[in-house]
């Protein structure tokens, strides 16, 4: 498109307003003064000029309208493109769609009532996904434009727009993300085979990950033959993500592979195949870790406790399978050494080994094997354990190292060694919810943060019930909002919407003017608003 941002007559050119105006703003109006009315800027009598600043602002709006409604098109080049391809899928309700028009042009909070808007619009965008709608055509590019400041929208966003969206991501840069950006594994392949092995070979990194990505989701084999053919030649900080991408569709038969990757020259790429190994729980380096497990951890002879051997040195063999001989984490290196081979060592060993269930296991004292009085070693083995438990998402031993919901009351405390966190997202969903609401019913939100966001959002009503709870006896202790200010950030966006009512209530009986009284009125407004727009969605 042409801007006639600079015309000619007889006097010649005529200095462009709007770099005048930049040139303004960056100096500041008290050096650099305002453009001078001139025969570019006719609107200019409508800018009162005593305050510079002011005028300023007004006359940047006012050249911003002038460009824009003065563009040309650039005479035609060539045939007219071809339109974008048919999109089948349903439109959006009238309804949803203007309410994603309100999504897309806030820029901050609604007027203090509501939360920050943008915040909910990832939420939007997901279930109307789910839902499988196609965004009107007319908020195509104002969604692009959100997917394009906020990478995270990319994948739904890019999915909502559908063939209109890449169509118009083919006329604009600004746009060219839509080409790269991650979709959902269609039932057949979506890239013709030749077209697939172009772009593994010419596309761009990013493209080429997300190529690797949906080829393993569809065929693990044909992506694991694909990594295969051009291992050698790729860098080593591309070799690291191409390997971490064979997470998708991992099986004993990626086994050969990642074992010629222990040998890697890059130290990276050992580790992540080395951890790859071992949540394969037949693969030989699981076996090779169990063994040195083993030999590390044994069941005194009465079995009344375990008794710890941590590893002298980090020989070769420990080395190439992934232990680096230096702690980076400061630990001793002993320690270290210890708590890496259980992290990689088989879980279903332990019972194996011993005859005992989890539970039972993690019920025993740790000693050394030659002080057995010393229980050095407890917390690095149960650390480790839960380590295992996440790489190998094995729930038995999530479940029995979190231990039981907790219950309120005097002595009571929640074991949170080894990232309870990790250990809940492992779980089920529903199990998630219903422990992460005993813990809070019993301790509050000061160490939930994490727990709450390992659940499934919307949370169930009665994660949210207790929630709402726990806010409101925060608000009787007297703390102050902004000390919870994380966690009420997550329930604007992960609150039921069916716990309206009851901050509803807690909003009235506030005093309307303190912090609580106007947190729990905007949350409540929040929630209306979520429910209102979900409904849409569900029309």
């Amino acid at each position: 498109m042409s801007d006639p941002t600079r015309s000619t007559g007889g006097g010649g050119p005529v200095p462009d307003p709007w770099e005048s105006l930049q040139t303004a703003a960056l100096l500041g109006t008290d050096r650099r003064p305002l453009p001078a009315p001139g025969p570019a800027a006719p609107y200019d009598g409508a800018v009162d000029r005593a305050d510079p600043a002011t005028a300023l602002l007004e006359l940047a709006a006012l050249e911003t309208v002038r460009r824009r409604a003065g563009a040309l098109p650039d005479p035609a080049d060539g045939p007219p493109a071809a339109p974008a391809a048919e999109d089948h899928r349903t439109e959006l309700p009238a309804a949803a769609a203007r309410r994603l028009s309100l999504l897309l042009s806030t820029r901050g909070t609604g007027g203090g009532v509501l939360a920050n808007l943008g915040e909910l619009l990832p939420q939007w965008l997901a279930t109307a996904r789910d839902r499988g709608y196609r965004a009107p055509a007319a908020s195509v590019p104002a969604l692009l434009d959100a997917a394009r400041a906020r990478s995270e929208l990319r994948p739904d966003a890019v999915a909502l727009a559908g063939p209109l969206g890449h169509w118009l991501a083919e006329r604009n840069p600004d746009w060219r993300f839509v080409q790269r950006a991650a979709r959902a594994p269609a039932p057949a392949a979506d890239t013709a085979p030749a077209e697939g092995d172009q772009l593994w070979h010419e596309g761009l990194f990013a493209e080429r990950v997300t190529h690797l990505t949906l080829l393993r989701r569809r065929d693990p084999a044909a992506g694991l033959a694909l990594l295969r053919g051009t291992w050698p030649t790729e860098r080593a900080e591309d070799r690291l993500l191409f390997l971490d991408a064979l997470q998708e569709g991992l099986s004993p038969a990626d086994e050969p592979f990642l074992e010629a990757a222990l040998g890697d020259r890059s130290k990276n790429v050992r580790a992540t195949a080395a951890e790859l190994l071992s949540t394969l729980p037949g693969s030989a380096l699981a076996a090779r870790m169990g063994e040195r497990a083993r030999a590390a951890v044994r069941l005194s002879e009465h079995g009344t406790h375990l008794l710890v051997t941590p590893p002298t040195a980090c020989d070769p063999a420990m080395q190439r399978d992934g232990i680096p001989p230096k702690s980076p984490t400061g630990r001793g290196e002993r320690a270290w050494w210890f708590g890496e081979v259980i992290a990689a060592a088989p879980l279903a060993l332990w019972s194996a080994h011993t005859g005992l269930t989890p539970e039972r296991l993690l019920g025993l004292r740790v000693g050394d094997a030659i002080d057995e009085t010393s229980s050095t070693w407890a917390d690095d083995l149960r650390e480790a354990w839960a380590r295992a438990a996440v790489r190998q998402q094995d729930p038995d031993w999530a479940r029995a190292l979190l231990g039981p919901p907790p219950v309120p009351g005097p002595g009571r405390t929640a074991r949170t060694t080894g990232a309870p966190a990790k250990l809940l997202a492992v779980l089920p969903p529903a199990e998630r919810a219903v422990w992460t609401a005993a813990f809070v019913e019993a301790h509050g939100l000061g160490d939930a943060f994490q727990l709450l966001g390992a659940c499934a959002t919307p949370w169930t009503p009665p994660l949210s019930t207790a929630v709402v709870g726990a806010l409101a006896r925060a608000a009787d202790s007297g703390a102050y909002p902004w000390s919870h200010s994380g966690v009420l950030g997550m329930t604007e966006r992960a609150l039921s919407p069916t716990a309206a009512g009851a901050v509803e209530e807690l909003a009235a009986g506030a005093a309307p003017a303190t912090a609580w009284g106007e947190t729990f009125a905007r949350l409540a407004g929040t929630l209306r608003f979520r429910e209102a727009m979900l409904a849409e969605l569900a029309a």
